[in-house]
């Protein structure tokens, strides 16, 4: 099933998790932001209305530092592809790697948008959509 330009829901619409995590990586390295490199990455999202929401989530949502936009991507792609409830079972895995779901906190180690700081967010928004992945592979 296509839906708003995306491949949506069906175990064989998921790619391999390794092929995910790299072009969400990729997208990340073009300039996309977390939310929309993950989001693209799990569902080939081309509708630019749906890139333009997810831009908003970039940076912790508006550059607040709040909830991790690889996470807010994931939640969205979860949503599109009819998985709502996977959601919670998203959050949880993040955060049981990450040990917290937030921007600022992921970010504490880094100077904001250094190369060290944006290769930790490439690394997050990788692992972001590898789990959205596994979760939709289910």
């Amino acid at each position: 099933m296509r839906l708003f330009g995306c491949r949506a829901g069906k175990k064989s619409d998921t790619e391999s998790d390794e092929s995910v995590a790299e072009k969400a990586g990729r997208l990340f390295d073009r300039g996309n932001n977390c939310a929309q490199a993950v989001l693209q990455a799990t569902l080939g999202i081309d509708d630019p209305r749906l890139l333009d929401v997810a831009a908003a989530f970039g940076s912790g949502i508006g550059g607040q530092k709040c909830l991790c936009g690889a996470v807010s991507g994931g939640v969205m792609a979860l949503g599109l592809a009819g998985r709502p409830r996977l959601a919670g079972r998203l959050v949880a895995k993040f955060r049981r790697r990450n040990r917290t779901t937030c921007c600022k906190a992921l970010s504490a180690p880094f100077r904001w948008m250094s190369r060290e700081h944006l290769a930790n967010c490439r690394r997050l928004t990788a692992e972001t959509a590898t789990l959205v992945n596994e979760l939709l592979r289910g």
